[in-house]
């Protein structure tokens, strides 16, 4: 390597996202822009795997895309494609293809390095009014994925599992050995995912990590639609000037979680030494915050552009198969991977607020 590489990769980056110039993520930063992988992305026009493809191309990494637009979205590219510049563009390919079709997900697989499975029917209620789709995607869908990664010889294959995993188990935090029976046909699904994770391993040696997150939040964080997460659908709704509904009494606490401590992870996973068994980790903060702490976050974070919203929420019915409380332990993830989640609640928002206030104020 000459002096002007070790330059460029000492640097700080600015077009980089501000967790990943932090000091502690130098090795990772520095690994990445060392090297160049071909690395597949499921659901690539959705919220987190957009986020992903966006890094990977900055540190200057080849992206194939697989979505079906089931969820995601055309414009979520082509924001990525504004934000990184053609010439990091020319890196990424697109395949739009479905993963319940098993042809599709051979085709996907090949040539691939590392694989980020962020394909799924999300959400709990869609779930529970849907469970035939939700299982046909998330179940059939991700052993397809699984089973062509495998006879692919991927060099890594990580997937988004879930903190719906844990279920009606009551301690907290939320440990990783410590799972409870599942509360919706959602969390079934990510359950089965993690069972053929560790199947695969002791079968065919093919081991693989299972990062389960935490009500991850941020920039194309879909506001429209019935299923929509309550972040941004609470955003959309102040912006609009209307009413916050807030499921319960407001004191069901969650470990909102920035997407900046999600990607962090799955470059993370796909980077660690060779496993010799299927994993999983919690991927959160760590912390916990009611509905009515969020609600004023994001009033108050809303209040520092101007922007005033004086209605009190409105308190709904619990909904179906959620639960009370979440809060994750991170330490696994800390101490096998190097894991160190950056953005909190309020950095989190902090992060956010702009991207949606440009968009849904227009």
């Amino acid at each position: 390597m000459n002096r002007t590489q070790i330059e460029i990769l000492d640097a700080r980056h600015p077009a980089l996202p501000s967790w990943l110039n932090d000091a502690t993520q130098t090795t990772l930063r520095n690994c990445l822009l060392s090297r160049r992988y071909i690395w597949l992305v499921t659901g690539a026009a959705g919220f987190i795997g957009s986020n992903l493809v966006e890094v990977l191309l900055l540190l200057g990494q080849h992206v194939r895309g697989m979505d079906n637009f089931a969820t995601g979205h055309q414009r979520n590219l082509d924001e990525v494609r504004s934000r990184v510049g053609e010439t990091n563009w020319q890196r990424f390919t697109f395949f739009q293809a479905d993963i319940r079709e098993l042809r599709a997900c051979e085709s996907a697989v090949e040539r691939i390095d590392y694989v980020l499975h962020q394909a799924a029917l999300g959400s709990v209620p869609r779930s529970v009014n849907d469970p035939i789709a939700t299982n046909d995607v998330n179940t059939s869908g991700f052993l397809n994925m699984l089973d062509a990664s495998r006879r692919a010889g991927v060099q890594r294959f990580v997937y988004a599992a879930s903190s719906s995993t844990y279920g009606d188990e009551p301690n907290l935090p939320k440990r990783e050995d410590r799972i409870g029976n599942p509360l919706s046909p959602y969390a079934v699904t990510k359950l089965v995912n993690e069972i053929y994770a560790g199947v695969y391993a002791r079968t065919y040696g093919f081991a693989s990590i299972g990062l389960r997150y935490f009500n991850v939040f941020g920039p194309r964080q879909d506001p429209y639609g019935a299923y929509a997460a309550v972040i941004p659908k609470w955003i959309s709704a102040m912006l609009g000037n209307e009413a916050v509904q807030i499921n319960g009494d407001g004191a069901t606490s969650r470990d909102f979680s920035y997407v900046g401590n999600v990607v962090q992870a799955n470059l993370r996973a796909a980077l660690r030494d060779k496993l010799t068994t299927s994993t999983v980790y919690n991927v959160a903060v760590g912390g916990r915050a009611t509905l009515n702490d969020l609600f004023l976050v994001i009033r108050d974070g809303l209040s520092a552009h101007g922007i005033e919203y004086r209605q009190e929420p409105i308190y709904g019915n619990f909904r179906a198969g959620d639960v009370r409380h979440s809060q994750a332990d991170v330490s696994k993830a800390r101490s096998e991977m190097a894991f160190e989640p950056l953005v909190d609640l309020r950095a989190g928002m902090v992060e956010a607020l702009p991207w949606y206030i440009e968009r849904l104020s227009r």
